[in-house]
């Protein structure tokens, strides 16, 4: 079954002088979040930007992925803990994005950690919407 998002933003002004708001997400999560370009390209001000939405989702939809391939081969995580940076070059776009995650996983063997994180890397359906970024690069590591 397909499910669709919804977000609704506000945009008043060039791009360098304007603002804009993310006024509402459909399920209500979060709004209204302040956004400019200085909070993309400079300095966030408490603002946020496009990558750092983009860096929420992709950490937790890299999680859900790697904890639904753990959990399939025996070994569901006790807890992953999931960072995702962006990084985003004016004038070029979205350049990198780091995933880094440290997991406790009772019973779980670095090789087959290693190999469910590297799955979750490359097919989490984030990871597959960025495909267009020229990398994406994982630090995963097992914690006792």
């Amino acid at each position: 079954m397909a499910t669709e998002r919804r977000a609704e933003v506000t945009w008043r002004g060039s791009l360098m002088d304007g603002a804009g708001t993310i006024d509402r997400v459909e399920s209500g999560a979060f709004g209204p979040l302040d956004v400019t370009w200085a909070s993309r390209a400079e300095d966030p001000e408490g603002r946020t930007s496009p990558e750092e939405l983009i860096a929420a989702a992709h950490a937790a939809c890299f999680s859900m992925a790697l904890s639904h391939a753990l959990a399939q081969a025996g070994t569901p995580p006790e807890q992953l803990s999931t960072s995702a940076t962006v990084t985003f070059v004016p004038g070029t776009g979205i350049t990198k994005v780091a995933l880094a995650v440290a997991a406790r996983v009772p019973g779980a063997d670095e090789a087959a950690f290693a190999d469910a994180a590297e799955g979750a890397r490359t097919g989490c359906p984030v990871s597959k919407a960025l495909a267009a970024v020229p990398e994406i690069t994982l630090d995963a590591r097992l914690e006792s």
